[in-house]
């Protein structure tokens, strides 16, 4: 379980202001200690979910679970996407994005607004491909192309 992990990048950052809003795209993002991205509503929550992660290789997959080419990050709601490091992997581990540090807290399952966003079917389509919710332990930036490497705690 704690073998090696190769890291990866941020390609896309997303924040939304409050609930069932839209997101905006942003090419950097504050991460507040203990509280979330400075601008995301979950932001000054205390919890388990102030961050939430899903891999780009995990949006090809749903796409093709949907018959769909592709699947914008917009419509999964998720604030980092990263390419290239299996998240996964980082289950009760600390890692780093950017300047800031993170520790994974759990998966991002679907909710209903899948089925509102992809039509019948699409809740089971992003079923284990949901990515991962974090805690911000330090704060700290996270930039577009920042890198995402496990900690060796």
């Amino acid at each position: 379980m704690r073998s090696p992990v190769l890291p990866g990048r941020v390609i896309w950052i997303g924040l939304r202001a409050a609930r069932r809003e839209p997101l905006f795209q942003v090419d950097s993002a504050r991460a507040l200690k203990d509280e979330g991205l400075e601008g995301d509503h979950y932001s000054r929550r205390a919890g388990n979910r102030q961050v939430t992660l899903i891999q780009s290789e995990s949006l090809r997959a749903i796409a093709s679970h949907l018959g769909l080419s592709d699947v914008s990050p917009f419509d999964l709601r998720r604030n980092i996407v990263t390419s290239g490091i299996n998240l996964h992997a980082l289950k009760d581990r600390r890692f780093r994005i950017g300047d800031a540090v993170l520790e994974a807290s759990g998966e991002c399952h679907p909710c209903s607004r899948m089925e509102e966003t992809f039509g019948a079917g699409g809740y089971n389509a992003v079923r284990g491909f949901g990515g991962i919710t974090a805690r911000v332990i330090e704060g700290g930036t996270i930039t577009l192309d920042s890198m995402v490497e496990p900690l060796i705690v």
